[in-house]
């Protein structure tokens, strides 16, 4: 559940459009959560990240539970796409910086990335939500 709520939140940060046409005050809430972006961002990043790795190395999962498997995947990915998309200016500064080639890179990643945020950051609710409903489901069947 908890990736399930997390996820929804990092896809409203990175869908703030969504946000905004919905609810008039969003606007404060989102200008008083921007600061830390960057930080939330990497977290978000070396999480899906690890996320990936070890969604990886227990693909045996996948034999018994494809669907279990394929979301915990997709959650992983799209964790780690929009960290590295909300927290570049952290990354860059913190993990890139000393590297000419590296920076290079990242901003090559970025230009790539930065046209989907917003269709990520709705791939993040609705994977958040099915996260949500399925440990409801899970936790009324036991």
């Amino acid at each position: 559940m908890l990736f399930g709520i997390t996820l929804i939140i990092l896809g409203l940060l990175a869908a703030p459009s969504l946000v905004l046409s919905k609810h008039a005050h969003a606007g404060e809430l989102l200008s008083r959560i921007a600061p830390y972006q960057g930080w939330t961002g990497l977290v978000f990043c070396l999480w899906g990240t690890w996320g990936v790795i070890s969604c990886i190395l227990n693909i045996g999962i996948l034999s018994w539970s494809p669907i279990w498997w394929i979301t915990w995947l997709a959650t992983c990915v799209v964790m780690a796409l929009l960290g590295f998309l909300l927290g570049y200016g952290m990354i860059s500064k913190l993990i890139l910086g000393k590297n000419e080639e590296a920076q290079a890179k990242g901003e090559k990643i970025l230009k790539k990335l930065a046209p989907w945020q917003g269709t990520l950051g709705i791939a993040a609710v609705i994977i958040g939500g099915w996260l949500i409903v399925c440990r409801f489901l899970f936790y009324s069947i036991v």
